[in-house]
């Protein structure tokens, strides 16, 4: 991936070439399990939306707001957040999102009506686009220059983890319990992940507040912008679908519940996979390796609808599905950190929320989609986004000077 040229060489912090220290990595460590966290509770309930809308007495994409609120929410208020934490530690920022996110478990688990249900889900909402924006800033901070690649893919199999055991558990606890059950399990992992920030989480003192015009700054510059475009369509592809994943394989494609929760279950494991294949090709084949999984998830799109009448091949479609979301994630957030490394956190803010908005508003309009056309047609939408992703990419040229990963990375390590 490719940098402006008008970058300040000091935003290029140096490797002196010791490998980085087990505290580094145990801070790392800590917080992918945050990560895993909040993204089980960001996505459980895509295998519990026939369950909790048949409770709650609502439509099945009507039901689909309790993904796309969290991600209104989060895309509102990650620049705030950002902006109101100024130069506060950012473990006290880690360990102040992830309670909320304890709050929003329980309230969820426990909520008597849809719009409790919703209130809880907002939480979510105001905690993951911080949660998110520290995370991705802050790799760099945890270990050497040198290793930010594989601390950010660690972080991100967090992500990945949950799609593996996360969203396929919560399935399965809800087959023999209920989908509440799922968030009250979901409450003691956050719980375990609190505690684990708080024991391994070095001090990450924040020597410059993010100001409003740091944001608006980046945006200004043609790269960056284009970049957070290109985010924005392609995960506007995925979610406007993957959202609905549960009901196409149930009614369309007319697979049971316990085969859903197996496929998922591979879904995840084929993503986290492939999240740490592409970790050690993301350096020198970035745009490659984007091309070719966005181009994956417009085949899977595609090919869906017409073979839904065959099991294995709406299966093998799945699991390729898995494949290129698992490497997505990882290859957006080494382009974006590669497109503003003069300035990470806000670049990783504006990350986070075309990230968000790209999840409300595309399982907002798929849930319309769905509910009055059909998930076909929800699956037609994904493709056109994918499609227009895939020309953004293209549009990139080559002209630009390369900056390797390693320049990416703040040198201020745990060390």
């Amino acid at each position: 991936m490719l940098i402006e040229d008008n970058l300040p060489a000091s935003a290029v912090s140096p490797d002196d070439g010791t490998p980085s220290s087990l505290r580094s990595w145990l801070a790392v460590v800590a917080v992918a399990i945050g990560a895993f966290a909040f993204a089980t509770t960001e996505f459980l309930p895509v295998g519990l939306l026939p369950k909790i809308a048949a409770e709650l007495g609502v439509l099945p994409g009507t039901a689909g707001l309790v993904v796309t609120v969290p991600g209104v929410i989060a895309a509102i208020s990650v620049p705030g957040l950002m902006l109101v934490a100024g130069r506060m530690d950012r473990r006290r920022v880690f360990l102040l999102l992830t309670a909320l996110l304890l709050a929003s478990n329980l309230i969820s688990a426990f909520a008597p009506s849809f719009a409790v249900m919703l209130i809880g889900r907002a939480l979510l909402g105001a905690a993951l686009g911080g949660f998110w924006t520290l995370a991705t800033a802050a790799s760099g901070r945890l270990v050497k220059p040198k290793d930010l690649a594989r601390a950010m893919a660690t972080i991100l199999t967090g992500v990945t983890c949950a799609t593996v055991i996360g969203v396929p558990l919560g399935t399965f606890i809800a087959s023999f319990a209920s989908w509440r059950a799922s968030f009250m399990v979901t409450g003691v992992l956050v719980a375990f992940a609190l505690v684990a920030q708080f024991f391994f989480v070095p001090s990450l003192p924040s020597n410059v507040a993010l100001r409003l015009r740091d944001l608006t700054e980046l945006l200004r510059r043609a790269h960056p912008r284009k970049s957070m475009m290109m985010v924005g369509l392609v995960f506007g592809a995925h979610f406007s679908s993957y959202t609905y994943i549960t009901p196409f394989l149930l009614h369309n494609a007319e697979f049971t519940m316990a085969n859903i929760t197996w496929l998922l279950l591979g879904f995840g494991i084929v993503g986290f996979f492939s999240n740490f294949t592409v970790s050690s090709t993301v350096t020198p084949n970035l745009k490659t390796s984007m091309g070719a999984m966005v181009s994956l998830l417009l085949l899977v799109l595609i090919a869906l609808p017409p073979l839904q009448h065959s099991s294995t091949g709406v299966a093998a479609l799945v699991l390729a599905w898995g494949v290129a979301f698992g490497a997505l994630p990882l290859c957006f957030s080494v382009w974006i950190q590669r497109a503003t490394p003069d300035a990470p956190e806000a670049g990783s803010a504006l990350f986070v929320s075309i990230i968000q908005v790209a999840i409300a508003v595309g399982s907002l309009v798929g849930g319309v989609v769905v509910d009055q056309i059909g998930i076909r047609a929800d699956f037609l939408f994904g493709s056109v986004l994918a499609v227009l992703g895939l020309a953004m990419l293209a549009s990139f040229g080559v002209t630009r000077k390369t900056v390797p990963a390693e320049a990416v990375a703040c040198s201020a390590c745990t060390d």
